[in-house]
């Protein structure tokens, strides 16, 4: 189990012209499983609430005092705008990617398991740079457990791991479905209209290759991959086609990716146990036999796995284990496939599991060595950088985001953003009966986990708040209506409707915990703010949409595989009394980030700057022309010798000329131990680093030279060296510092 920390209202560190919290005075009060741990503080914070924190501004969360238009814009664009991108290309969700090339253009699909609609189909010109074209399954109901009916469900379960493929003029999806086998979607024109028919088998994680001779390969499987032939018009198997291509215990994975290349046949798979890793298949013909070699490992951006489901159960409490200290898991690159450009560049597309925020999509440069296609760049193979130079296509895309997060709900359809947690209930929900809001009405559920019609998005990292408004007169006495996180455990902020008016509560699944407080309203504010750094969300709740007041205790977000998703908001209204209740308007939801670029300052180019060891402290200085780490208060660092000015070199990379003598701090050889030097003169590549921010306020400066990072072995006393293959989770080896400007 772990330690949660209750906290009291406070202002957060965010742009006072966005939000700012205020005490008011509630009457709070705690139920069920709380501990009398947890009261004490609440009744200190009922006291603290009764003195009024003075605001310096207004909040974001009204529409008439912040335009919707200055939130939207502030969302996560992997494209730096300097010519390089940074992973992940989208900071929410897209699970199980699947990618190809149609001539100048790229398509893109993942997983959506039982969020509607679903199978989303992306396009690219550049493959950094992405826009939703429609969703090949805009609805699917294939019985009771897809509408939430006769007390099942398909959560976790639905469309699984697709395959996307481009033949004669078709756009093909397959995709298999839980206990209802394999399903074909086609069209002739990618954005629609899509046509779905089942396929007579029930192939898990497969993937799909038109052969030359025209004939069509399906593979599948986990550990043991099977292969078998589909007919024509891909209703069907070819009978007694079916055959193991590569056996059990042989090192292969799931998520097959199948593709011929160069006259030779590759399979890339990846393995989760005990951790993550890609690995890639060979062979000479369809059938085999296959050799297996390893192309991707240990890649984790400096991040370790978060809080993690242990038994996956529905049960209070959850078995959630805390993070282990540079553990990577599934935190890895891993489950996704290769594309090549129209210009003859190799790209790998992967997956991460990137803790409660979900799974995310990453883009990584690919190196054919000896026949195989490793992630990674020459001399650092397995590893792929966080920031690089956008693939050449031979196009350039204006920096964007694939979605508008934010809505105000005045169109005639939803922000294609939204997704249903199940098939919705088509009559219960309107954009018409009142223009301008989102009108749920109550259908009967014992629960926020069972509740029709709740309405999702994927939470977006690093960091995200949502903010809605609900008018609230229309509820009905056993209402419960709000914002959600929706996981497992899962948490929210709402209004409960009882016989002597309306409450405020603020529930976690995780203890079965509620904080309520009596409102008098029938307007009111909510807000819900998740740090995907920490994985740990609060909420809070506005009666005038300026002051904003924390409820409840800080909540765990956890990483799971009962829905095998991440974190997803949630605007949810249901009656607990086993009947229909009332109606709930939600006018807008907003989403604001903090931090929605992969360079979260700009790079100082032309400033001075010192660099600081994470791992001890140090920091850099020029000592006899080696690059050495020293502590701050050493002789060592006299006469600026820790001071460098940053030179730019375009596409986010950089040099560093010594401010002492002028020198520039080069790789030699192999970039080992004293290879690191301060030469006099520019040396080109081997003085050239890519600056890659880690969203932290630190960096890694990979070498050009050697596509290794510049490295300080924390605590060792020893010289710099360039050879570090990347970072811990912790980021305390040696390879990642913070910096600060000093000089112009």
């Amino acid at each position: 189990m772990y330690n949660r920390r209750f906290h009291t209202s406070k202002c957060l560190n965010v742009p006072s012209n966005i939000l700012h919290f205020r005490g008011k005075q509630p009457i709070f009060a705690r139920t069920n499983n709380c501990t009398m741990r947890q009261i004490r503080p609440l009744l200190f914070l009922s006291l603290l609430l009764s003195f009024a924190l003075q605001t310096t501004s207004s909040s974001a969360a009204s529409k008439k005092t912040v335009p919707t238009e200055t939130l939207r814009n502030q969302t996560w664009i992997s494209d730096n705008g300097n010519g390089t991108f940074t992973n992940p290309l989208f900071y929410d969700e897209f699970s199980d990617p699947d990618l190809i090339r149609v001539g100048d253009d790229y398509y893109l699909t993942g997983t959506t398991m039982h969020a509607m609609p679903g199978l989303p189909v992306l396009h690219s010109k550049d493959l950094v740079n992405w826009e939703l074209l429609t969703y090949a399954c805009p609805r699917l109901d294939l019985g009771p457990a897809f509408r939430l009916e006769e007390g099942k469900d398909i959560y976790g379960q639905g469309i699984w791991a697709p395959t996307m493929r481009y033949h004669k003029d078709t756009f093909y999806i397959l995709t298999n479905v839980n206990g209802f086998g394999t399903q074909v979607f086609t069209a002739k024109n990618p954005a629609g209209p899509w046509t779905q028919h089942p396929l007579n088998a029930s192939l898990h994680d497969l993937s799909v290759l038109f052969d030359d001779d025209g004939k069509i390969y399906a593979i599948w499987g986990y550990n043991e991959i099977r292969q078998v032939e589909l007919n024509a018009d891909l209703t069907g198997t070819v009978p007694s086609t079916e055959r193991v291509i590569i056996p059990a215990n042989s090192g292969a994975g799931e998520g097959s990716h199948f593709y011929k290349i160069n006259g030779k046949y590759y399979i890339t798979l990846t393995n989760y146990d005990p951790l993550c890793y890609q690995v890639a298949a060979r062979a000479d013909k369809p059938e085999g036999p296959y050799e297996i070699a390893l192309i991707s490992a240990e890649e984790n951006y400096g991040y370790g796995t978060g809080w993690r489901m242990g038994r996956t159960t529905l049960r209070v409490p959850f078995d959630i284990k805390a993070p282990q200290p540079n553990f990577v898991g599934s935190v890895t690159q891993h489950q996704g496939g290769l594309v090549q450009t129209q210009t003859g560049e190799w790209w790998a597309f992967t997956m991460m599991d990137f803790n409660s925020v979900g799974r995310t999509l990453t883009l990584a440069p690919v190196t054919w060595e000896k026949g195989w296609p490793y992630i990674g760049l020459p001399g650092n193979l397995t590893r792929a950088p966080r920031t690089w130079v956008k693939p050449n296509t031979g196009f350039s895309s204006t920096p964007k985001a694939v979605f508008e997060r934010s809505d105000d709900f005045s169109g005639k359809l939803l922000n294609p953003i939204w997704q249903w947690n199940h098939a919705p209930v088509e009559d219960k929900w309107s954009l018409s009966k009142r223009p301008g809001s989102l009108r749920l009405k109550a259908l009967p559920a014992d629960d926020f986990w069972r509740a029709k019609n709740t309405l999702t998005q994927r939470a977006i990292g690093p960091e995200s708040y949502a903010t809605t408004q609900l008018d609230v007169k229309g509820m009905k006495f056993g209402d419960v209506a709000g914002l959600g996180l929706l996981n497992l455990p899962y948490a929210w902020i709402g209004l409960i409707k009882k016989s002597d008016g309306l409450e405020i509560r603020q529930y976690d699944q995780q203890d079965n915990c509620i904080t309520k407080v009596k409102t008098p309203v029938t307007t009111i504010w909510l807000r819900a703010h998740c740090n995907f750094e920490n994985d740990k969300a609060e909420f809070s709740y506005s009666l005038d949409g300026k002051n904003f007041v924390l409820l409840g205790m800080e909540c765990i977000m956890v990483y799971q595989l009962k829905t095998f998703q991440g974190i997803r908001f949630a605007l949810f209204n249901y009656n607990m009394t086993e009947k229909e209740g009332g109606v709930v308007d939600f006018n807008f939801f907003e989403v604001y980030e903090p931090r929605p670029r992969g360079l979260m300052r700009p790079i100082p180019v032309g400033k001075i700057i010192e660099l600081t060891n994470l791992g001890d402290n140090t920091v850099l200085a020029n000592w006899r022309g080696f690059l050495r780490p020293v502590q701050p208060n050493s002789p060592f660092t006299a006469r600026s010798a820790t001071q460098f000015r940053v030179i730019d070199r375009g596409n986010g990379r950089i040099a560093l000329q010594s401010v002492v003598d002028g020198g520039f701090v080069s790789v030699l050889g192999l970039g080992l131990m004293s290879e690191v030097r301060i030469l006099p003169k520019d040396a080109g590549a081997a003085s050239t680093f890519q600056w890659e921010d880690m969203l932290r306020d630190d960096l890694m400066l990979m070498s050009l030279l050697n596509h290794r990072y510049l490295f300080a072995d924390a605590n060792a006393g020893s010289l710099c060296s360039a050879d570090a293959v990347g970072t811990r989770p912790d980021r305390k080896d040696g390879a990642c510092f913070s910096w600060k400007i000093v000089g112009e």
